[in-house]
């Protein structure tokens, strides 16, 4: 790098600026890059960053405004999708937990009583041919209710989980 500047150096800059190099030059400033080391640079330099330029400036393409504004709708929809997705999921876990340690819990019960709620089904298939006014109004009967209870109640637990299952997924299929 020299400190002396070269007395050609702004000329040839303003005509490389404007872009009349060397069509609008003298024919002794055509010759003098060949001399002059700086002035030589200075041309290959702004006509390869010049000729970049125009390659990038050929190469842009924008989508059309429309496009990127449904884009960002789209991704700014998926962010709060996913972000009410989170509660929901949580919510299923929670249903889902809750059935299981219901189902646990009654297993567990039932094992501490001997199964006895099996001897219960076989009474009710012979209580179906009897007739609910007769059932009620026996004082023996109303002993057998609770077991025959509880062997609704088992079925009927599961079906409700059952379903509150089905209705998180629903909800959430829905929210995607």
């Amino acid at each position: 790098m020299t400190l002396i500047r070269c007395a050609y150096e702004r000329e040839i800059r303003q005509l490389l600026d404007t872009g009349a190099w060397p069509q609008a030059c003298t024919p002794e400033l055509r010759d003098h890059p060949a001399h002059c080391r700086s002035c030589g640079d200075l041309i290959l330099v702004t006509q390869a960053f010049r000729s970049e330029r125009q390659v990038a400036v050929a190469q842009v393409y924008l989508d059309p405004p429309g496009v990127i504004w449904w884009r960002a709708q789209l991704c700014r929809r998926n962010a709060a999708i996913e972000r009410l997705g989170r509660p929901v999921l949580g919510a299923q876990i929670f249903a889902l937990s809750i059935v299981l340690l219901i189902a646990v819990g009654l297993a567990i019960f039932q094992a501490k009583q001997g199964f006895r709620w099996l001897a219960g089904l076989t009474e009710s298939a012979q209580w179906h041919g009897l007739h609910w006014q007769s059932l009620l109004s026996a004082s023996s009967s109303l002993v057998a209710i609770p077991e025959m209870r509880l062997s609704f109640l088992i079925p009927a637990l599961l079906v409700l989980g059952l379903l509150i299952s089905v209705i998180g997924y629903l909800v959430w299929e829905e929210l995607k």
